[in-house]
């Protein structure tokens, strides 16, 4: 592998020569400038990645930690970060961490020491405190997805409670009055924030959400599908009308679980669902769901990031992207 000394000597000039005119930090006369840019070529010398990154404290290298990157909306999300990054120039670095703590604190020990510029956090299942540690942790700027307003991150999300508020006005509008929720975890700012969108909407409608109808999940299938379960065990008149799941996948394992136990959808039950991820459009029957722009969230959040990098502007304190209506064939009106 050709070095720059071997540059320099088939050039006929210094070393010093050949880092400037590879550089551009310094005029080089154009014959001579030519010269070096020749000898480059027919050697093939490629400049250490490293030692450029270390001169101009840049690696041009974002590293990004997930909770589980096969979740498609993880996945999707992920997607549109590399792209974005990927078009201006940048490498990502992902950390899939399954929310371990253990995991998390040698992921970003590892991310320090490749020297990164800048670090994406989204996690599913985060202590609100966690992005702020990982800012000071990683010592670079940082910008969390999918998060509560944190001091000191920058956060992208959907909002949260305008998606809650779309999906209970819509299902009060189709004549639903027993409507369940399968949400997240507790601690799960969007799935609070959903919770609450759900409510007001059905209050505005005069409508209550039975509280024995809000089910806890993970946003797993295996837990939308034991949710539903669960919901459909009890007596018909105490079954829901219409379910809306705090995410498709939990809106899969529900149509699975309607399935299994004998219930046509829409027929028989409703069933909503949110992010709009890919494969909800060939679920059976395709789910109508909240989309939030998966793709989008990430290209906005690579965007923002690289923008602050490269021309210091400001961060954005809190960036909320406006979900809509997908309206599909799990959902009929009541009868």
């Amino acid at each position: 592998m050709a070095t720059i000394k071997d540059v320099a000597r088939a050039a006929e000039v210094s070393v010093t020569t050949v880092s400037h005119v590879i550089n551009g930090t310094r005029f080089v006369a154009p014959e001579t400038a030519e010269r070096v840019r020749g000898a480059v070529d027919r050697l093939g010398y490629a400049p250490s990645g490293v030692a450029r990154a270390l001169k101009a404290n840049r690696t041009h290298t974002i590293g990004m930690m997930v909770t589980n990157s096969t979740n498609p909306f993880f996945a999707e999300v992920i997607q549109g970060v590399e792209s974005a990054c990927f078009a201006r120039g940048y490498s990502l670095m992902l950390c899939n961490s399954e929310d371990d703590p253990d995991k998390q604190h040698a992921y970003l020990a590892a991310l320090r020491m490749k020297r990164i510029d800048a670090l994406v956090v989204m996690t599913g299942n985060m202590d609100p405190a966690a992005p702020a540690e990982f800012a000071e942790a990683a010592d670079v700027p940082t910008l969390a997805l999918d998060a509560e307003e944190t001091p000191g991150v920058s956060v992208v999300a959907d909002d949260s409670y305008a998606g809650g508020v779309l999906a209970g006005k819509y299902l009060a509008g189709h004549g639903f009055s027993r409507i369940a929720c399968i949400t997240g975890p507790e601690r799960h700012p969007r799935s609070a924030e959903r919770l609450a969108g759900v409510r007001a909407a059905l209050d505005t409608a005069g409508l209550d959400l039975d509280p024995d109808l809000i089910i806890p999940g993970d946003l797993t299938v295996a837990s939308g599908q034991a949710a539903m379960t669960a919901l459909l065990d009890r007596p018909a008149a105490r079954r829901p009308q219409a379910v809306f799941c705090f995410n498709d996948m939990s809106a899969m394992g529900a149509l699975c679980a309607a399935g299994e136990a004998g219930l046509s959808v829409p027929g028989e039950v409703s069933v909503m669902g949110y992010d709009d991820i890919e494969l909800a459009a060939y679920m059976s029957p395709p789910l109508t769901t909240i989309r939030q722009g998966t793709r989008d969230l990430g290209t906005r959040a690579a965007d923002a990031i690289i923008n602050h990098l490269e021309s210091a502007a400001a961060l954005p304190r809190v960036l909320k992207l406006m979900p809509r209506l997908v309206e599909r064939a799990s959902v009929r009106r009541a009868g």
